[in-house]
């Protein structure tokens, strides 16, 4: 506990502090342009850092890894189109909310979901961690493969679509995942000859496109809408009573998120996704999902921020990164001679827990600029369709194509804007076949690495304890929309 006081003290160096003030403003400005994500936020920002101390270089990483995840949740809000793929099921209930007006209500649920989510995940890292990080070493292939296939069944659940229609959507980012070459048996699959699809297909470029340019396409086919310049105190944030609806979203989300950040590579994606499809099941209005619910974004916002702080955890505990981000922050630190270990919190406690510390600040931070700025940020809702929508396809092809430097991103992302635009016209929703496609790989491999493991005997997961938990909620997660529809129906 002592050392857990003398690294607060460390914070008390007005340097240290302005470098966390610049980061969380840094990191906003990533996290909200689409095609940037943190973990390039962090990769950019690496080299500069090598000639610093290990304190104040890690604060730097870190400040920007949760700033980043939380500043996605702008533009996923405010254009549909989410600046990281952990804020993809935000754009659900974001965007419908400022097609009512309520830019600054959904701004501001964002805000406060994300930095409460973080601060207690922290909080909650700092007091468990060594106890987290050994239930997290519990996992294995089979664990993996079981969470996965959990939380790909949740696409039925999660979208504005019929059950069946979200799953078809879902099964189709699946298939999309299997592009590029095999990794068990390097067999190349829906290449067609084309290089820069041996690795497959970068989620980046598909998220600017079926976001963001389809997004695009839509409003170019709706006749223009004249918009009343509205003055800035007339944009409304969160009132108590809709702090008192999801004050039991937040705390649900922060718990899933922390223990999913904490599973090595898992990260905030997968926690997003889990948390608003639990915001979605304890709601007692799930019917409002899709169409502006406020659970919907504190479910996810809170979860996707709770992760940030549990990545952390098998990253600086055991050396495996709980997210890619982390394992950018971890190759960091090791430049620093910051090596993970089970013996890193006896050895270097101090620094690792003013890591800690500065990652509490830094979500304190970005919680006062989201909530304070959310009705600056709101008064883009304002611009005329004319000026916004080309500044943001400029913002989508620039996206797309900075991401690995290739032309083919681009074609990709216009590929994938086309094919968002007729899915929405037809009545499917475009979020479970990004999810599909995000979670398709992670599938893979893990199928693959429980084969090796298991050698064929499939009933050998039925004496995994983990294993048996995930099947079960896999089950009753696919007959929940039956029963729920039957007794609608009833």
């Amino acid at each position: 506990m002592e050392t857990v006081f003398i690294a607060l003290t460390n914070l008390a160096n007005l340097q240290l502090l302005a470098w966390i003030l610049i980061a969380s403003i840094g990191g906003i400005l990533i996290g909200s342009l689409p095609g940037l994500n943190a973990t390039t936020g962090v990769a950019l920002i690496l080299p500069f850092t090598i000639t610093m101390d290990p304190i104040s270089a890690a604060t730097i990483m870190l400040t920007i890894y949760c700033a980043a995840t939380f500043a996605g949740a702008i533009t996923a809000i405010l254009i549909n189109t989410p600046g990281t793929s952990a804020s993809a099921t935000t754009c659900l209930d974001g965007y419908p909310l400022v097609q009512k007006g309520e830019a600054g209500r959904a701004l501001g649920i964002a805000a406060v979901s994300s930095g409460i989510g973080g601060v207690l995940s922290v909080i909650c890292l700092m007091i468990a961690a060594p106890l987290l990080a050994s239930i997290a070493y519990k996992f294995a292939p089979p664990e993996y493969l079981t969470l996965t296939i959990f939380a790909i069944s949740m696409l039925a659940t999660v979208g504005n679509s019929s059950v069946l229609k979200n799953l078809l959507s879902g099964m189709f980012g699946v298939l999309i995942a299997t592009i590029g070459v095999d990794p068990l048996t390097t067999v190349d699959r829906f290449t067609f000859g084309i290089a820069a699809l041996y690795d497959g297909i970068d989620i980046v470029p598909v998220m600017i496109g079926i976001f963001g340019i389809s997004e695009l396409f839509i409003q170019a086919s709706v006749s223009a809408q004249s918009k009343d310049l509205v003055q800035i105190d007339k944009i409304k944030l969160p009132t108590w009573l809709d702090y008192k609806r999801i004050w039991k979203t937040i705390l649900r989300s922060t718990g899933l998120g922390t223990f999913i950040g904490i599973l090595p590579a898992e990260g905030a994606t997968v926690a997003s996704i889990v948390g608003y499809n639990e915001a979605k099941r304890w709601s007692k209005h799930p019917e409002e999902f899709g169409k502006g619910a406020i659970e919907g974004i504190a479910g996810s916002e809170a979860a996707n921020n709770a992760a940030t702080g549990g990545s952390m955890v098998p990253s600086l505990a055991l050396g495996i990164p709980g997210s890619p981000t982390a394992a950018v922050i971890l190759a960091g630190l090791m430049v620093h001679g910051i090596n993970p270990g089970p013996n890193l919190f006896i050895e270097k406690g101090e620094i690792v827990y003013t890591i800690f510390w500065a990652m509490l600040l830094a979500n304190v931070i970005f919680f006062f600029i989201g909530l304070f700025g959310a009705k600056l940020f709101a008064r883009v809702t304002f611009i005329p369709t004319s000026i916004l929508w080309p500044i943001v396809f400029v913002l989508c092809v620039v996206g797309s194509y900075a991401v690995n430097l290739s032309i083919v991103d681009i074609y990709i992302s216009l590929i994938f804007g086309i094919l968002g635009y007729f899915m929405r016209i037809f009545g499917f929703s475009v979020i479970p076949m990004t999810i599909g496609l995000i979670l398709g790989g992670v599938l893979e491999l893990r199928l693959g690495q429980t084969i090796t493991m298991i050698k064929g005997d499939w009933f050998s997961i039925l004496e995994r304890p983990i294993s048996v938990f995930f099947i079960l909620a896999t089950i009753l997660a696919l007959i929940m929309p039956m029963i729920r529809k039957y007794n609608q129906n009833k």
